[in-house]
């Protein structure tokens, strides 16, 4: 890690695990990275805010979704760095990774409900595909994350 940014804090932030009625799980494509990876839903937690609220509030704000029941909360917290070549970029500067905490979420609507052309879009594109395909278009930095969520998820189903 470029020394200029050992110091800055880790983020706190939610990560969310949405599976369908097939046992699959929800990705999505980002608008800022033109290349062919997928995510999990995931964002920060404001000061104040529970973890599950934090959850379920970026999972509407970044795909419209609000018919979900919780599964399961994971009990570790995860943990990425950023590459150095997001360092200083990534959440204007102020953080050198993120700490998340995962929920594991039941999708109970229809796919009309997702719609990701929302107030602040993060995304160009979703789809549901199966679990051991989550850590397959994933970027570098957060593979580990998926890995354990993916462990989680076989576990679970």
């Amino acid at each position: 890690m470029d020394k200029r940014f050992s110091n800055l804090p880790l983020r706190k932030g939610v990560g969310i695990a949405l599976l369908n009625n097939n046992n699959q799980i929800f990705v999505a494509k980002r608008i800022d990275n033109p290349n062919d990876f997928w995510q999990m839903p995931q964002g920060g937690v404001d000061i104040g805010e529970d973890p599950l609220e934090a959850a379920f509030r970026e999972l509407k704000e970044e795909t419209s979704i609000k018919s979900v029941e919780l599964v399961q909360e994971v009990n570790s917290e995860i943990t990425y760095l950023l590459p150095d070549s997001l360092l200083g970029i990534i959440w204007k500067g102020k953080y050198k990774g993120q700490t998340q905490k995962w929920f594991i979420m039941r999708f109970l609507g229809s796919d009309n409900e997702i719609n990701l052309r929302t107030k602040h879009p993060e995304f160009l594109d979703w789809k549901w595909i199966e679990v051991d395909s989550i850590t397959e278009k994933v970027v570098d930095f957060k593979l580990h994350v998926y890995e354990q969520i993916k462990k989680e998820l076989k576990d679970l189903i």
